[in-house]
Parts: C-alpha cells; structure tokens; sequence
C-alpha cells in the first residue's frame, strides 16, 4: 500500500499542507513542535478516519478553527482510491471512499496504517485500556468482524451497565454479550500468540539479545490460550455468574473484554515494574513491527509504516540495529528533531518541518 499524496486543512497546527511522499522511506524533520508529529497523526487518520492515538475530532482542530479537512489518494493491492475524511463542529464526521459517503468500516477493510512514537511506552507501563486499545486498532483492520463484534459487545455492555444502574436484571443482555464477547476473546488471543514470535525476534534483534515475551490476560481467566468460542462462552457465561453479586452490588459490568489485559515480560522479568524507559521503547517499536507483518501477511498487503521519534530514548547501537530493519517493510514515514543520518537518506525523501509547514529537501 501507497500514499500518493495528501492535502492537510486546518488539523493540530497545520493551515494548509500538500505532500506527496516517496514510494519508499520518507524522513520529516524539524524542531520540537515544527508539527512533524501532526503529520503522521494526520496521514492515519486519512486511512482509518480517526486518531492512533485516540484523541476525540475536536482536538485535532486547528486552534480556533470550525473543521478539519484531509484528502488524498492511496493505492492498494487491488487499485488507487481517493479518499476524504472532514470533521465540523456541531456537524459532525463526513467520510468519503472514491467519492461515495462511507462508513469508518468502509476504511477499515481498505486501507491499514501502523503508527509508532514516544506514547507507545504506555502499551508496557500504562493502564489496561492503553493496551486494549493496542488490540483493537490493529485487529479492526485485521477482520471486519471483528470490528463488528466489538461494536457489537460494547453496545451489550452499555446496555447492561444501564440496566444494573436502574437496578434492573441484566441477564437479557448476557446472551449478545456472551456471543459477541466471546468471539473478541477468541480473536485477541490468536493475535497475540501471532505476534509472539514476531515481537520476540524484532525485539532480540534490535535489543540486542534481550528477551521479550507477551501474553493475553482476558478477564475470563479460563480461557485463556484457547480459541474455541464455544468453550469460551461456556466459561463466560460461569464468570458471569460468580460476578453477579459484586455487579449488582458495585452496578457496572465486571467480566469481558472490556476488563482484558496483557502482560509483558523482558528477560524473564515484568516489564512494567522492571523496564526501562529505553527497553519499553524498544518493545513497543518490536510490537508494532510485529503487527506491520501481521497484518501485511493476512491483508496480502503491506500497511503504512509511520515512526515518530522513534529514535529518542534508543543508544546507538538500537538505533543502527533499527535502521538494518527497515529495509523489510515498503513505503515508511519517519519524523527526527536532527538532520537525518546520511545511511537514512540514501534511498529517501526528506521535508523539513516548520510551523506546519513543510518544504522538500532537494
């Protein structure tokens, strides 16, 4: 998969930007706050029409600004598209796919995005809902049912936490919970024992020798390691019923997906408590290299690959041991504060950032 191009209008701190990238290996940089980032940030949000960091449409408005605007043309395996996604205030999302109104699913099952920077240190060390969200931005790209199962559990859950909150019984709602749920569970776990290997063999690479392992902690502990969704929905259904006092009691859902977990460890170690700053880096950096050749490897497609920063907090060594990875993957956008090393330019186009600006390097 290619970005062609793409015009940026009134998104973070950028007026107006036009950019057609290299096929291959694209270096923006600039000082901190030049707004390389934003250009990352907007170039994953033309894909799959929303933030990989999650942030809510209003935040992503230039200061004082009534809408964004982002357009371009990507090609896939299977031809070029246009594509147009525009948010306003008090209006809302618009999505367009060669010039027909879409849904976000339409972008989903098109197009897929990969995007690495500084906040991925929170996949090792931050909440539980920083890591479900690693899960589920990149397995909605990885199967449309999926994305329709977890849009379809949450509503369950909402609708239960409605009901325990009225003090209603919640059970009707358990039999969409359970299916849906169970399906999500089951999916998870497959992708994380799909990138177990991958990570681990980026990250000995990069690290230099060092271990990372990575496993799926579902809040049906049962069922864990097993991607049989009947038996899933068995355990589920049992989870659910030595719950139901505490819901009642405490009036939220306590069991499913939406409490799942991962776990992390590096040499043996949990990371969380005993990494590094530079170690969940590099981890991080391997998870998401490892997703880039899953989802390459079942989509028969190679994803965008966009790395922010990602050399900051690496010593030399990760770093050059980095760079040799990046001859495996297609067409990369990389943002650095500093002039780019001259081993990365030999096969790239550098822009420089500034103000939101962006001039190509000749």
């Amino acid at each position: 998969m290619q970005l062609c191009h793409i015009r940026v209008t009134g998104f973070r701190n950028i007026d107006s930007l036009t950019l057609e990238p290299h096929s291959s290996v694209n270096i923006l940089y600039g000082p901190n706050g030049a707004g390389k980032t934003n250009i990352l940030e907007a170039i994953f949000t033309l894909c799959l029409g929303r933030s990989q960091k999650n942030a809510a449409d209003t935040t992503l408005l230039k200061r004082d600004a009534g809408f964004y605007r982002l357009e371009g043309a990507l090609e896939t395996a299977r031809g070029k598209h246009e594509v147009a996604v525009a948010f306003q205030k008090g209006v809302g999302k618009r999505v367009t796919l060669d010039r027909v109104p879409s849904q976000l699913s339409e972008l989903y099952r098109t197009f897929a995005a990969v995007a690495a920077g500084p906040e991925d240190s929170e996949i090792l060390a931050g909440s539980p809902a920083v890591r479900r969200w690693f899960l589920d931005i990149h397995l909605s790209q990885l199967s449309a049912a999926y994305l329709a199962d977890l849009a379809a559990y949450r509503q369950a859950v909402q609708q239960k936490n409605a009901a325990l909150r009225q003090e209603m019984d919640p059970e009707p709602f358990h039999a969409p919970l359970v299916s849906h749920g169970a399906r999500v569970m089951a999916a998870r776990g497959a992708f994380i024992r799909s990138l177990q290997k991958r990570s681990g063999a980026l990250y000995h690479q990069i690290a230099g020798g060092e271990r990372l392992e990575v496993g799926y902690r579902p809040s049906v502990t049962e069922a864990a390691g097993t991607e049989d969704t009947d038996a899933i929905e068995k355990l589920f259904l049992q989870a659910l019923e030595r719950a139901a006092v505490r819901e009642r009691a405490l009036q939220t859902a306590l069991v499913g997906p939406h409490r799942d977990d991962l776990e992390f460890q590096i040499d043996g170690l949990p990371a969380r408590t005993h990494g590094s700053q530079g170690q969940w880096r590099t981890a991080a950096l391997a998870l998401k290299l490892a997703v880039w050749e899953v989802l390459r490897e079942h989509r028969g497609d190679a994803p965008l690959l966009l790395l922010d920063e990602v050399f900051a907090e690496l010593d030399r060594d990760r770093a050059r041991r980095l760079v040799a990875t990046f001859a495996h993957f297609s067409q990369i956008f990389l943002t650095t504060a500093m002039p780019p090393d001259e081993t990365l330019q030999a096969d790239a186009r550098c822009f420089t950032i500034r103000a939101g600006t962006v001039v190509e390097v000749a």
